[in-house]
């Protein structure tokens, strides 16, 4: 393993790293990949309903907190891969907290998301 040096980097340096980071998060994390899709989604119905410009901000912040949870944890769980590969409760604990926060960001995220949403599904179907 080769250690980087201490010395100043490059801007495109930085960026290539932080989009290496994004790529192992896509690439290696299912559920990553299944909230960008319910993102996405929430995006689409936000579109279909039109939901107001400060709602649709709303909600693109309630999706980036749902990722940015998930990448978080992502991170946690590799440092504490990395500190040790047996078994280990304090391990676990560190592990289940760190999940426990990205559930509940998407708790948060669907209450939201109920709150935007409902009001403007029940206007489409045809009621008040």
């Amino acid at each position: 393993m080769t250690l980087r040096s201490k010395g100043k980097r490059s801007f495109k340096n930085s960026l290539r790293d932080c989009f290496n980071g994004l790529d192992y998060v896509i690439v290696n994390e299912d559920n990553f990949k299944r909230e960008i899709i319910l993102g996405a989604t929430s995006l689409i119905l936000g579109f279909i309903l039109k939901i107001s410009r400060m709602e649709f901000i709303v909600i693109l912040l309630m999706i980036m907190l749902v990722l940015f949870a998930e990448v978080i944890n992502t991170a946690i769980e590799r440092v504490v891969d990395l500190y040790t590969s047996q078994y280990n409760e304090m391990a676990r604990i560190v592990k289940d907290v760190a999940a426990s926060s990205v559930i509940i960001v998407c708790f948060f995220a669907v209450v939201v998301g109920l709150v935007i949403y409902v009001p403007k599904i029940l206007v489409f179907l045809g009621g008040k």
